[in-house]
């Protein structure tokens, strides 16, 4: 893995190394760091350019960083951005009922 980096702040090896050392370890992640992503494709922080085959419980359906899925975000941001279960909020229920 080269160090000389296209995307984020840290190499690969410093951020599995990081990971290592502080994280929970509740997982076995596969040797690579991503950085970036765009449609079916994700980067790690050298560039490299991999295919998001993993079809899990991340963009499967929509790609990464869909430009609605962006700005529905951004939207909701300005509005309010996380609310406990502790509270009712105007959104939840519309979208129960839409489910």
């Amino acid at each position: 893995m080269s160090d000389q980096l296209k995307y984020g702040s840290i190499s690969s090896r410093r951020a599995m190394e990081m990971e290592e050392e502080y994280g929970a370890h509740n997982y076995h992640p596969l040797p690579v760091v991503l950085a970036k992503g765009e449609g079916v494709f994700m980067w790690d922080p050298e560039g490299n350019r991999y295919y998001d085959f993993l079809s899990a419980y991340s963009a499967v359906n929509q790609g990464h960083c869909h430009p609605k899925i962006i700005k529905a975000l951004c939207d909701q941001a300005q509005e309010l951005t996380l609310t406990s279960r502790a509270f009712y909020n105007n959104k939840l229920g519309e979208f129960e009922k839409f489910i």
